[in-house]
Formats: structure tokens, sequence, C-alpha cells
């Protein structure tokens, strides 16, 4: 357990999370809207532009943003990795829902999905790294397959590939706003 902005965080097991496809997105964040007003949302997209595979987070910021979601924290110009993580989160208010997106390794099968959770996700976890847990709500899109070498099956992720989630990502959010 940890505690993070004086609210309690229960760690679930991976069981609580659902694996879905692109279209299923929609009904995700649908879902998150009719419990949160979008002034009170927060995304926050972890990631790097200097790795393909890790660029899912900036990247779906940047096109949040484009699409004129309020609330988004990591984008292209200005990414939230490893290094500005922690201090990035501090800035959110404490009232806020915090969906976390960041892109994962998964098995070869679950390639081009996307699990979703209503708990937090742990960022850098595939490649060792020690990263709070991060959200209310995640999404962790699975960009490649998982190997003995996680960072360089990152850097080795195709572009192509991770821009189709990114965009599928954001389609999936601008679809649900509009029900709203």
């Amino acid at each position: 357990m940890a505690v993070y902005k004086r609210e309690l965080v229960r760690h679930q097991s991976r069981e609580a999370r659902q694996n879905v496809q692109g279209e299923d997105l929609v009904l995700f964040f649908k879902h998150i809207y009719q419990l949160h007003s979008p002034d009170e949302i927060t995304f926050i997209c972890i990631g790097t532009d200097r790795s393909t595979g890790d660029a899912l987070g900036p990247l779906t910021g940047s096109l949040l943003q484009e699409a004129g979601v309020n609330h988004v924290v990591g984008t292209l110009a200005s990414p939230c990795d490893a290094d500005t993580l922690e201090r990035r989160l501090a800035l959110i208010p404490s009232h806020h829902a915090i969906i976390a997106i960041d892109a994962c390794l998964g098995p070869k099968q679950a390639t081009g999905t996307y699990y979703l959770a209503e708990h937090p996700l742990i960022p850098a976890k595939s490649v060792g790294g020690k990263l709070p847990p991060v959200g209310h709500y995640s999404v962790a899109a699975v960009v490649n397959a998982n190997g003995p070498r996680p960072y360089s099956i990152l850097q080795m992720t195709s572009l192509h590939f991770v821009m189709g989630m990114s965009r599928t990502i954001a389609e999936a959010v601008a679809e649900a706003v509009k029900y709203r």
C-alpha cells in the first residue's frame, strides 16, 4: 500500500486489470466521465520522446492537447518521464481524478491491446525502474512483446505502431467527452 495525496491507494493484483482492444477504450473513458467532471480530470501521459516504444505517453498527451482536452501532463514538447514524474504529480490538484497513460511490454499475443484498470499503474516496471504508483485510473498500452532486454525492445518498437495506439487512445477520449 502507498499513501499519495492523503488518500490510501491499494495495489490490486493483475486480475483487476482488463485487457481490451482499442474499440473498448471508449466505454472505459465514458465511465470515468460519468463519475467526474472534465474540469476535475487530469491525464498524466508518461514516457519520453527519446525511445519509440516509450513515446506513447507523450504522443497521446500531444494528441489530447490538440483535441482541446484540459489538464494534460506529458506531451512531446514537455514529456513526463522518470526525471520529472514526481515533481509533476505534486502539481496536480488533490481533488482531480488522475488517468495515467503509459506504454508497457507484455505477452506477444497481447501486443496492440490495452490494460485498463481503476487503480494506479507503476511506470518503468518492465525496465526495472522504481517510480511511485500513478493514477486513480490507468491505461497501459502493450506496444511490444516482453523479452530479456526490455530497454532495447522499447527502443526498437515501431514508431508507426505506437502512433496508431496513441491515436486510438486520444480518439476514444474525444468520443467519450462527446457523450458527457
